[in-house]
């Protein structure tokens, strides 16, 4: 071999880890998000596409997401969803409770889901076994239905001589008839009675704090949904402006003015589903890939709130918060 032929063939070895690389960033896996929340809200998609990060993949180089908006109108999400598969993506995430992941189970049965949800999988028909979905769906999983009771303990903490508390329920949510029934246990192992509204739309929350007021109750529980999430700001309004003590699963809506919030690591949950997704689109089945479950809960108290209400949070308390607003 003359000198020129091993100068050439020297470029060819050392060109050949960029060709190949080159070769896997030309693949772009195209993603499909589907979300029942407003797209003005980044904070958790941002925890998403670092969880894809964490696996090598980032959108605008080897990937590339379809975003769909549900903008709170959960009647949105079957056509969303029948939209994102007539794409072709390699995969659906069905971030932010039951609705979207049911409707993303409804559009296909063979392209791969990850949802991210507060609920039991299990008793929502969406995987055989939490370790072995069992289809072509799996995800990630938290606390936020399950831990509902301990909303209104946390609640009574603050308030110990309420008797008549309110429960704020959407419907149609999927969980609403198990949070309730949890909370009415609750209750009744506390003493304390429940008034329970019902909010489907924005114009019934004005209308819930209405009977709210009527029904004379010193506090209010928000349950777990995602249209409650999607309207925390509203919610905190309404609590300030009738001087409301109040709980929701949602850090907006503490810092937004309302008392206190306790739920599962929302950011955790949606970085999670981002490398659930990482690790589908490296090769994993759905099927065998374990629906990861996330135990990690926060708890955030709003101290002016709590000076304006006239309330005084118990020590204990406020040594267990994760943050205090002030």
């Amino acid at each position: 071999m003359d000198r020129r032929d091993t100068v050439l063939a020297l470029l060819a070895l050392a060109g050949a880890p960029l060709a190949a690389e080159a070769q896997r960033s030309a693949k772009v896996a195209r993603i499909g998000y589907l979300s029942p929340s407003l797209a003005s809200s980044p904070q958790l998609r941002d925890a998403f596409l670092q969880g894809l990060r964490d696996l090598g993949d980032v959108d605008g180089r080897n990937v590339a997401i379809e975003f769909r908006w549900a903008e709170s109108q959960h009647n949105r999400l079957p056509d969303l969803a029948v939209d994102l598969v007539g794409r072709q993506v390699a995969v659906i995430v069905a971030p932010g409770g039951a609705p979207a992941a049911l409707a993303a189970k409804s559009a296909t049965t063979t392209i791969p889901i990850v949802f991210e949800m507060g609920a039991d999988p299990l008793a929502m028909g969406l995987v055989q076994t939490l370790s072995r979905p069992g289809a072509n769906i799996t995800g990630v999983t938290s606390l936020n239905v399950e831990i509902t009771p301990k909303r209104l303990e946390i609640l009574r903490e603050v308030i110990p001589t309420a008797t008549e508390i309110a429960v704020l329920v959407n419907p149609t949510s999927p969980t609403a008839d198990s949070q309730l029934k949890s909370l009415q246990a609750a209750a009744s192992a506390f003493g304390v009675k429940l008034h329970v509204l019902y909010a489907r739309r924005e114009e019934d929350i004005d209308a819930a704090f209405e009977t709210l007021i009527q029904a004379k109750a010193q506090g209010l529980v928000v349950t777990s949904d995602t249209f409650f999430a999607t309207h925390s700001e509203q919610l905190a309004a309404m609590t300030i402006r009738h001087g409301i003590p109040a709980i929701h699963q949602s850090r907006d809506f503490a810092v937004a003015g309302g008392l206190m919030s306790y739920a599962g690591s929302f950011a955790e949950s949606h970085r999670q589903a981002g490398i659930q997704t990482g690790r589908i689109l490296n090769g994993a089945k759905p099927a065998d890939l374990p629906v990861q479950q996330v135990t990690k809960v926060e708890l955030f108290i709003n101290v002016k709130a709590a000076k304006t209400l006239g309330l005084n949070v118990p020590l204990a308390l406020l040594g267990r918060a994760d943050e205090l607003i002030e």
